[in-house]
């Protein structure tokens, strides 16, 4: 099949978040299936990519069409604006079989939803967490499903929900229940099998093998709840030093307001590294004594996922959507500090319970959310829509 994957950002962005992960994943599994697999994207960055705009660019096999953003002003504020790509969907919707949109309240995804309907090209929408209108900007949001939002989601051929929560929240949104299929997100397992010698990152950021490593791996973003992992960690009795709260990520707006909460009773034991590469991602994980999400909402994490490949207990909160998955190798909790303090303190105080969590992490992911796995179930759905037009 030809198919055309559609996102605001891809590689090498990967600092985006965990939605240029899937696409890339996605197309990469797509593209070993034997299928024409084809991006339409932006120059979308925490700076704008220096690639060759409007044109093809091949990546690890994919044809990668990188539109050029009108705005790079606008594109830090998550508002894409394309404006080459209206010539080119127009050109060459009628060459895909189908579309997969990921992410819906996009410029992209109203003149692909536009094109795609005119000449009867069936797309699929996969909002990744962003079904409902809220947290963020909400006025705006409903104000877009009002002039667009809504109709991209009735139109579509189906939408994709990562969880039993996020099929509840398309029902919200309108969305029929035969439109709405369930899949998970899925990592490249082949990459955990063999994990990188524990304490490479310890020896590279200056942590002793006694340290006891809290990890945050993610977008340094409000959204993520990291002002309740401080006030957690401020309630460690940490007299001996042996507790390090470690950040990794791209800053997103909300670096600044960190640093002014911490005091003198944590600065020493608290690490912010920035963006790294993906070897070192790999290390941290392995390093970390617990992986920490305390969001205020999130969809179905690929950190989480990552994390739980590499053999690390995994806490999230309450408003993390994929709870039933991390029950089985970590803890949810409350969103409160008390409750976040005592599931860090169970673990770390526990060498036997890490290790089986950690043991238990691994063989779920590998079981159940690997790439080949969950690869199949989009390809059939691509299949069922095109072929058998279900």
């Amino acid at each position: 099949m030809n198919i055309l994957q559609i996102s605001q950002s891809f590689c090498p962005c990967l600092e985006s978040g965990g939605v240029v992960r899937v696409v890339y994943e996605i197309s990469k599994e797509l593209d070993a299936k034997g299928h024409n697999v084809t991006v339409y994207t932006t120059d979308r960055c925490t700076n704008r990519l220096q690639v060759e705009n409007n044109v093809v660019v091949p990546f690890d096999g994919i044809k990668v069409y990188y539109f050029r953003n009108l705005s790079n002003k606008l594109s830090k504020h998550n508002i894409a604006t394309p404006y080459q790509l209206f010539r080119k969907i127009k050109n060459d919707i009628k060459n895909f079989d189908i579309i997969h949109i990921h992410e819906h309240r996009t410029l992209l995804a109203v003149i692909v939803h536009f094109y795609a309907k005119k000449n009867n090209v069936p797309y699929i929408i996969q909002a990744h967490g962003s079904v409902l209108p809220f947290f963020q900007k909400t006025r705006l949001k409903r104000l877009f499903d009002k002039l667009w939002g809504n109709n991209i989601l009735k139109d579509s051929s189906k939408v994709i929900a990562g969880t039993e929560a996020e099929f509840d929240q398309y029902i919200q949104m309108g969305v029929k229940k035969e439109q709405i299929e369930i899949i998970p997100n899925a990592i490249n397992f082949q990459i955990y099998k063999k994990l990188p010698l524990r304490g490479s990152f310890r020896k590279k950021f200056g942590l002793n093998e006694t340290d006891k490593i809290i990890l945050y791996l993610g977008r340094i973003n409000r959204i993520k709840g990291l002002d309740l992992l401080l006030k957690s960690f401020k309630l460690l009795k940490n007299d001996s030093n042996q507790f390090k709260l470690v950040f990794i990520g791209q800053d997103d707006g909300y670096l600044r307001y960190l640093e002014k909460e911490i005091d003198e009773s944590i600065e020493n034991n608290i690490i912010f590294i920035g963006v790294v590469n993906e070897n070192v991602k790999l290390e941290a994980y392995v390093d970390a004594d617990v992986y920490v999400l305390p969001s205020l909402f999130d969809n179905f994490p690929i950190t989480v996922l990552e994390a739980l490949a590499a053999g690390t207990p995994v806490i999230v909160t309450e408003y993390c959507l994929i709870g039933d998955i991390v029950k089985k190798a970590g803890r949810v909790v409350d969103y409160n500090e008390k409750s976040l303090n005592e599931a860090i303190l169970e673990i770390l105080s526990n060498n036997d319970l890490k290790m089986k969590l950690g043991k238990n992490g691994r063989k779920l992911i590998r079981d159940n959310y690997s790439l080949e796995k969950v690869g199949e179930k989009i390809e059939n759905l691509y299949y069922d829509i095109k072929i058998r037009g279900k």
